[in-house]
């Protein structure tokens, strides 16, 4: 493929730096947090912090993984902050938040529980502190330990995602240490507990559009109700490069696929993450569901 051919879907980002952007910066800094916005370079960070949104990062700012499209950094963590919770909640409400996504870095060096128990306080704590915000939850896979994910589920997050990533022939590549089945695995899992499930996955890794759709049948055939899809963009030259610029159109078809398919809420574009436009995913998901049980 031309350079020029390659490039020519590559989404451009917009760099504007306002008031609603400094706001939450303020509150990202003065208590102390991470953000996955921030540790992984996310294009969306400009928007969606006007908006007055974030992705909260819990249990630190280093990954025991090493995947090969994520910036966050990786090595030995040295987190120690029971009181994250707590802090994670206050900020929340000082944002006047009414849907938060929390994430986390991957902890297998957290033998006992993998970092479940901070994750279920910290949806408790925001439950307690912000009554009327809903947490949506972007998990690892806790290598698949269920009773960690039970705890997780025992906290009640509204939402309950983990991502796919992408599709299973490359998975190994682009994540070494995961298992795309057990992503799988867990995405049903959550199903079967009755959690409202969502995953994600990136585009433009050497994978084909025929394994894309194949991978929507996939999860969508489990029950997983919200389906996010996006273009891959390298955040260093450190990281895998991308293989193509996916078109508007082939995302637009996506989109389409996927609501044939069932799923409930479907976002798909070039700059589109696990939580970018969260909030409005949640918000349609709870229409769809109401109208459906009338």
């Amino acid at each position: 493929m031309k350079v020029e051919a390659k490039k020519k879907y590559k989404p451009k980002i917009k760099l504007q730096i306002r008031d609603g952007y400094r706001f939450v910066d303020k509150v990202v800094k003065k208590n102390n947090l991470h953000t996955i916005c921030e540790e992984a370079r996310c294009p969306n960070i400009y928007e969606c912090w006007d908006r007055g949104t974030a992705t909260i990062m819990i249990l630190g700012d280093t990954c025991t993984r090493a995947c090969g499209f994520c910036s966050v950094k990786t090595g030995k963590p040295t987190w120690n902050d029971p009181m994250e919770p707590v802090r994670t909640a206050l900020a929340v409400k000082k944002m006047n938040l009414r849907h938060v996504v929390i994430t986390s870095v991957d902890r297998d060096d957290i033998k006992e529980d993998y970092g479940s128990t901070i994750w279920a306080e910290t949806v408790k704590q925001i439950h307690h502190h912000v009554h009327d915000c809903t947490v949506e939850v972007l998990t690892p896979d806790f290598k698949g330990d269920q009773s960690a994910l039970l705890r997780v589920f025992s906290a009640k997050p509204e939402i309950f995602g983990h991502n796919v990533e992408c599709v299973e022939r490359i998975s190994k590549n682009v994540r070494s240490q995961a298992d795309w089945n057990r992503s799988l695995n867990v995405l049903r899992f959550a199903v079967d507990e009755g959690m409202q499930t969502k995953t994600g996955m990136m585009v433009g890794l050497g994978e084909t559009k025929d394994e894309v759709i194949n991978t929507m049948k996939q999860v969508a055939g489990i029950g997983v109700s919200i389906f996010t899809i996006g273009q891959y963009l390298q955040p260093t030259n450190k990281h895998l490069p991308v293989d193509r610029y996916v078109s508007d159109a082939e995302f637009f078809n996506y989109k389409s696929i996927g609501y044939e398919l069932g799923f409930s809420v479907v976002e798909s574009g070039s700059l589109v993450r696990s939580s970018y436009h969260a909030d409005e995913q949640a918000r349609l998901f709870n229409a769809k569901a109401k109208n459906n049980y009338e």
